[in-house]
């Protein structure tokens, strides 16, 4: 969507007065964190109990005078991507806000805010607190608020829907028959015997596949003969397998269907799992091991069949990479955020796709108390590996991951092999610094006070303590670079060799580009050289003429 179409919106929303749903805020140069979290919170309630899809907080409008007097509030892309990021650790189920854009009217810099609605039964919170609008107040949501958005019926589960033209002859034998050996497995206590005594219908049945006589979608989609998915139209019931080069050119791909319970091993028997059988640097593995974990490619593959949206007709996408799988589906990301899926003790409240779930559940596809995604993170720590790569786009309707095959830094490796005292946690947080992602600065603080990493935000490296315990010393000193009595000694000799002539800063700086930090940007480290040379001349071993610098001559 472009500028002009959000323009439009703001017109329209200044041409009337403000709402529960709508809120106007001058904010020309700053807005208190928590406010903005308590107008998040009433916004999303009240967009909620009105039916809508979202609500609006618009900053550099003077609503009193009805002006347009602009804001400067978190300019650039970055500031306004972390602001998203923070929002969400404080928010239910780290809800955050579905847009914000900045657009130009009239000369004024513009700040619009897409609020999404509560989802159904459930308060939106801010910091365990609920708020509301009383006209245009801010209060905490009242009590008969609450009730009738936690008495809301939940969204209809999509995968329980019946098929009424599909009967038994629609599901493959196979299938079926897979379905009950994953079954008894998972309910042994029930005996095998008994099992083995149901009809297809009775089995079905229990497994609330089938309802009155009539077959659900979750029956089609893990049991459903070849082309019985056009039964599902229009929805898509289909996973795309795409083998890529280093080029990222598109070498091999090919289409599967229904029955998913059959045809997610025909999936995984593409992927090309070479055997490894030595770790990155030259050492052994004390066994051999394939390059993905069987367990965490199969979850992975499993969330994306039970989490999908099928109503965005959409196929999910599984892509074979060098060094990494990637997995795309169709929807929100139910818990939220990442870190409430791995913080998650209990099952998880509520699912898109409860019917299929639970059908996953009986033959031991998924399981339903929340530990799949944080045994994907385990397994990869235990292996030394990157840790997964969550990529999830609300606004878009995706959620994707990556799950890496061999060490993007094998120094990393190494600190993970050597240290048996680092958390789940501190291996995702280093992990993240490694690949040069953003973190909390409640936990990079607690990493530094513990000397597992330096620097400042967001610009964190790993220490020069575990910089050598896992042999990055080269790496750490191209970050970092080196000391400053170091590359003071180099500039002093620099201008000393140019004798007469003397020395500029730029050519200075180009002689030292290899020793400067690495994660500075260039005018960072201009600044840095000029600093450099002013220590110099205080310690009177150089002098200034115009832009040209000399070597004092000793007395």
């Amino acid at each position: 969507m472009n500028e002009n179409y959000f323009i439009d919106i703001f017109q329209s929303l200044i041409s009337h007065k403000e709402s529960e749903v709508v809120e106007f805020k001058k904010a020309e140069n700053s807005f208190d964190f928590d406010d903005l979290g308590k107008y998040f919170s009433a916004l999303s309630n009240e967009a909620n109990l009105r039916g809508l899809e979202f609500a609006w907080l618009i900053f550099g409008y003077d609503e009193k005078k009805h002006k347009i007097v602009g804001t400067s509030y978190k300019n650039g892309e970055s500031a306004l991507n972390n602001l998203k990021h923070d929002f969400a650790q404080h928010t239910t189920d780290g809800q955050t806000f579905r847009e914000i854009v900045p657009i130009e009217v009239d000369g004024n810099r513009i700040l619009m805010f897409k609020i999404p609605a509560s989802p159904r039964n459930i308060v939106m919170k801010w910091k365990g607190i609920a708020f509301g609008r009383d006209g245009e107040s801010l209060k905490p949501l009242n009590q008969s608020k609450m009730d009738e958005i936690r008495h809301q019926t939940p969204e209809p589960d999509w995968s329980a829907e019946l098929v009424p033209n599909a009967t038994i002859d629609d599901l493959d034998e196979v299938a079926i028959a897979k379905a009950r050996k994953m079954f008894k497995k998972v309910h042994s206590r029930i005996p095998a015997e008994e099992v083995n005594r149901w009809s297809t219908e009775e089995f079905l049945s229990k497994c609330e596949l089938m309802v009155d006589g009539k077959l659900t979608r979750a029956a089609i989609i893990l049991l459903g003969k070849m082309f019985s998915d056009s039964k599902l139209r229009p929805a898509v019931a289909e996973v795309t397998w795409t083998l890529r080069d280093e080029k990222q050119d598109v070498v091999d791909y090919e289409h599967f269907s229904v029955p998913f319970i059959l045809t997610v091993d025909e999936i995984l028997a593409k992927i090309h799992n070479l055997t490894l059988r030595e770790m990155p640097g030259g050492t052994l593995f004390p066994d051999t091991m394939k390059q993905y974990d069987d367990y965490t490619i199969r979850e992975a593959l499993h969330n994306c069949i039970a989490h999908q949206d099928y109503t965005l007709r959409q196929r999910i996408n599984f892509v074979e990479n060098p060094g990494f799988l990637y997995y795309a589906n169709g929807g929100s990301f139910i818990p939220g955020t990442l870190e409430n899926a791995l913080a998650t003790n209990g099952p998880q409240r509520f699912f898109r796709n409860a019917c299929l779930c639970k059908a996953m559940v009986h033959f031991n596809m998924i399981d339903t108390v929340s530990r799949g995604i944080k045994k994907m993170f385990t397994e990869q720590m235990e292996r030394r590996f990157p840790m997964p790569d969550y990529e999830i786009d609300n606004e878009k309707k995706e959620v994707a991951v990556r799950i890496y095959g061999n060490a993007i830094n094998e120094r990393y490796t190494k600190l993970l092999k050597d240290n048996n005292t680092l958390t789940l946690h501190d291996c995702i947080s280093l992990d993240a610094i490694q690949k040069g992602h953003r973190i909390d600065e409640e936990i990079a603080q607690d990493l530094m006070k513990r000397g597992l990493i330096e620097g400042e935000a967001p610009n964190y490296t790993i220490s020069l303590g575990v910089a050598k315990a896992s042999k990055q010393l080269p790496g750490y000193t191209r970050v970092r670079g080196l000391e400053r009595d170091k590359l003071k000694q180099m500039i002093l000799q620099y201008i000393q060799n140019a004798g007469s002539d003397g020395a500029k800063r730029d050519a200075i700086l180009e002689y030292l580009q290899g020793t400067l930090p690495s994660r500075n940007t260039y005018e960072q480290n201009e600044t840095l050289i000029y600093h450099l040379l002013s220590e110099l001349r205080k310690a009177g071993l150089i002098e200034a003429n115009g832009k040209i610098w000399l070597a004092k001559n000793k007395q």
